[in-house]
Protein backbone atom coordinates (compact mmCIF):
# COMPACT_ATOMS: atom_id res chain seq x y z
CA UNK A 1 0.00 0.00 0.00
CA UNK A 2 2.14 3.58 -1.10
CA UNK A 3 0.91 6.85 0.17
CA UNK A 4 1.29 8.02 -3.80
CA UNK A 5 -1.76 10.86 -2.55
CA UNK A 6 -2.62 10.17 0.58
CA UNK A 7 -2.38 13.28 2.98
CA UNK A 8 -2.62 15.83 -0.38
CA UNK A 9 -5.13 18.47 0.88
CA UNK A 10 -4.64 17.59 4.58
CA UNK A 11 -3.51 19.97 6.55
CA UNK A 12 -0.65 19.22 8.31
CA UNK A 13 -0.20 15.94 7.36
CA UNK A 14 0.72 16.99 3.67
CA UNK A 15 4.17 16.72 4.44
CA UNK A 16 3.85 12.83 4.64
CA UNK A 17 2.39 11.98 1.25
CA UNK A 18 5.97 11.19 -0.05
CA UNK A 19 6.17 8.29 2.02
CA UNK A 20 4.56 4.97 2.12
CA UNK A 21 3.11 5.47 6.07
CA UNK A 22 -0.23 6.84 6.94
CA UNK A 23 -0.58 9.18 9.62
CA UNK A 24 -2.03 6.23 11.86
CA UNK A 25 1.12 4.21 10.58
CA UNK A 26 3.61 7.50 11.63
CA UNK A 27 1.90 8.37 15.17
CA UNK A 28 2.05 4.10 15.91
CA UNK A 29 5.78 4.74 15.21
CA UNK A 30 6.56 7.57 17.75
CA UNK A 31 4.45 5.88 19.70
CA UNK A 32 5.72 2.58 19.66
CA UNK A 33 9.21 4.05 19.97
CA UNK A 34 8.68 5.70 22.99
CA UNK A 35 7.02 3.06 24.64
CA UNK A 36 10.02 0.90 23.70
CA UNK A 37 12.55 3.37 25.94
CA UNK A 38 9.41 3.16 28.55
CA UNK A 39 9.04 7.05 28.90
CA UNK A 40 6.04 8.73 29.16
CA UNK A 41 5.37 12.02 26.91
CA UNK A 42 6.42 14.10 29.03
CA UNK A 43 9.92 12.20 29.55
CA UNK A 44 9.82 12.55 25.72
CA UNK A 45 9.45 16.30 25.84
CA UNK A 46 11.92 16.61 28.26
CA UNK A 47 14.48 14.64 25.87
CA UNK A 48 13.84 16.22 22.97
CA UNK A 49 13.64 20.20 24.21
CA UNK A 50 9.51 19.46 22.89
CA UNK A 51 6.60 20.63 24.48
CA UNK A 52 4.13 17.71 25.89
CA UNK A 53 1.62 19.21 23.63
CA UNK A 54 3.58 19.11 20.54
CA UNK A 55 4.57 15.13 21.64
CA UNK A 56 0.97 14.34 21.96
CA UNK A 57 -0.12 16.10 18.27
CA UNK A 58 3.07 14.20 16.59
CA UNK A 59 1.61 10.76 18.19
CA UNK A 60 -1.91 11.89 17.06
CA UNK A 61 -0.23 12.25 13.51
CA UNK A 62 0.41 15.84 12.85
CA UNK A 63 4.08 16.38 10.82
CA UNK A 64 7.05 17.12 12.33
CA UNK A 65 9.06 20.19 11.81
CA UNK A 66 12.44 19.68 10.34
CA UNK A 67 13.72 20.88 14.34
CA UNK A 68 11.05 18.51 15.57
CA UNK A 69 11.99 15.54 13.48
CA UNK A 70 15.78 15.94 14.17
CA UNK A 71 15.39 15.73 18.06
CA UNK A 72 13.08 12.55 17.49
CA UNK A 73 15.67 11.04 15.40
CA UNK A 74 18.90 11.80 17.82
CA UNK A 75 16.98 10.77 21.09
CA UNK A 76 15.62 7.22 19.22
CA UNK A 77 18.62 7.13 17.48
CA UNK A 78 16.87 6.57 14.22
CA UNK A 79 16.99 8.20 10.56
CA UNK A 80 15.79 11.36 10.20
CA UNK A 81 13.48 10.34 7.46
CA UNK A 82 11.41 8.47 10.35
CA UNK A 83 10.15 11.67 11.25
CA UNK A 84 10.27 13.73 8.00
CA UNK A 85 10.32 13.50 4.21
CA UNK A 86 13.47 15.78 2.88
CA UNK A 87 16.62 17.44 4.52
CA UNK A 88 17.87 20.66 5.50
CA UNK A 89 16.74 23.84 3.78
CA UNK A 90 21.03 24.05 2.86
CA UNK A 91 21.03 20.46 1.73
CA UNK A 92 22.80 19.00 4.91
CA UNK A 93 21.72 15.02 5.12
CA UNK A 94 24.21 14.21 7.55
CA UNK A 95 21.34 13.65 10.01
CA UNK A 96 20.00 11.21 7.62
CA UNK A 97 22.14 8.09 7.83
CA UNK A 98 23.79 8.39 10.87
CA UNK A 99 21.56 6.73 12.58
CA UNK A 100 19.60 3.09 12.48
CA UNK A 101 17.20 2.97 9.66
CA UNK A 102 13.61 3.57 9.93
CA UNK A 103 11.77 1.64 12.05
CA UNK A 104 8.29 -0.22 10.95
CA UNK A 105 5.17 -0.78 12.95
CA UNK A 106 3.96 -4.37 12.46
CA UNK A 107 0.39 -5.06 11.62
CA UNK A 108 0.37 -6.76 15.66
CA UNK A 109 2.09 -4.55 16.83
CA UNK A 110 -0.48 -1.43 15.25
CA UNK A 111 -3.38 -3.75 16.76
CA UNK A 112 -2.03 -4.27 20.04
CA UNK A 113 -1.11 -0.22 20.59
CA UNK A 114 -4.80 0.28 19.28
CA UNK A 115 -6.51 -1.65 21.54
CA UNK A 116 -4.52 -0.16 24.61
CA UNK A 117 -5.14 3.10 23.39
CA UNK A 118 -8.61 1.79 23.42
CA UNK A 119 -8.31 0.57 26.98
CA UNK A 120 -7.01 3.82 28.12
CA UNK A 121 -9.60 6.01 26.81
CA UNK A 122 -12.43 3.42 28.98
CA UNK A 123 -10.37 3.59 32.17
CA UNK A 124 -9.77 7.33 32.26
CA UNK A 125 -14.17 7.44 31.21
CA UNK A 126 -14.13 5.56 34.61
CA UNK A 127 -11.70 7.88 36.52
CA UNK A 128 -14.05 10.68 35.66
CA UNK A 129 -17.04 9.01 36.14
CA UNK A 130 -16.03 7.73 40.07
CA UNK A 131 -14.73 11.64 40.33
CA UNK A 132 -17.45 13.58 38.94
CA UNK A 133 -19.78 11.22 40.69
CA UNK A 134 -18.70 11.69 44.10
CA UNK A 135 -19.13 15.29 43.64
CA UNK A 136 -22.12 15.68 42.26
CA UNK A 137 -23.48 13.11 44.78
CA UNK A 138 -21.73 15.13 47.23
CA UNK A 139 -22.58 18.64 46.16
CA UNK A 140 -26.83 17.64 45.16
CA UNK A 141 -27.41 14.78 47.70
CA UNK A 142 -29.13 11.07 45.96
CA UNK A 143 -32.47 12.68 46.73
CA UNK A 144 -32.77 14.93 43.71
CA UNK A 145 -34.21 13.09 40.36
CA UNK A 146 -31.85 14.68 38.03
CA UNK A 147 -28.74 13.57 39.98
CA UNK A 148 -30.18 9.92 39.99
CA UNK A 149 -31.40 9.83 36.33
CA UNK A 150 -27.99 11.42 35.02
CA UNK A 151 -25.82 8.88 37.03
CA UNK A 152 -27.51 6.25 35.59
CA UNK A 153 -27.70 7.87 32.21
CA UNK A 154 -23.97 8.29 32.57
CA UNK A 155 -23.75 4.35 33.85
CA UNK A 156 -24.82 2.59 31.32
CA UNK A 157 -22.89 5.03 28.79
CA UNK A 158 -19.84 3.23 30.86
CA UNK A 159 -21.25 0.11 30.69
CA UNK A 160 -21.24 0.33 26.94
CA UNK A 161 -17.75 2.15 26.88
CA UNK A 162 -16.36 -1.24 28.62
CA UNK A 163 -18.03 -3.59 26.06
CA UNK A 164 -16.40 -1.98 23.15
CA UNK A 165 -13.05 -1.03 24.76
CA UNK A 166 -13.01 -5.13 25.78
CA UNK A 167 -13.99 -5.70 22.31
CA UNK A 168 -17.56 -7.77 23.19
CA UNK A 169 -19.36 -4.83 21.51
CA UNK A 170 -18.74 -4.00 18.13
CA UNK A 171 -20.64 -0.95 17.09
CA UNK A 172 -18.27 0.76 14.48
CA UNK A 173 -16.14 -3.08 13.52
CA UNK A 174 -14.60 -3.46 9.97
CA UNK A 175 -17.65 -4.72 8.53
CA UNK A 176 -19.45 -1.17 9.40
CA UNK A 177 -16.03 0.94 8.58
CA UNK A 178 -16.01 -1.58 4.49
CA UNK A 179 -19.92 -0.66 4.44
CA UNK A 180 -19.34 3.75 5.15
CA UNK A 181 -15.93 3.76 2.75
CA UNK A 182 -17.93 1.53 0.17
CA UNK A 183 -20.87 4.40 0.68
CA UNK A 184 -18.61 6.72 -0.24
CA UNK A 185 -16.69 5.92 -3.16
CA UNK A 186 -20.14 4.57 -4.78
CA UNK A 187 -18.41 0.84 -5.57
CA UNK A 188 -16.77 -2.32 -3.80
CA UNK A 189 -13.42 -2.15 -2.36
Amino acid sequence: MTGGCRGQGQGSTGDWAHLDTTPSERDMIIRKLRLQKGWSQEQLAELTGLSVRTIQRLERGQSPSLESARALAAVFEVDISTFHTSTSPTGDDSMTHQHNPTPAVTLEEETALAYVKQLKEFYTHVLLYVVFGIIILWRRGIDDPVVVWGLIGWTIGVAVHALVAYEKLDLFGVGWERRMVEKRLGRKL
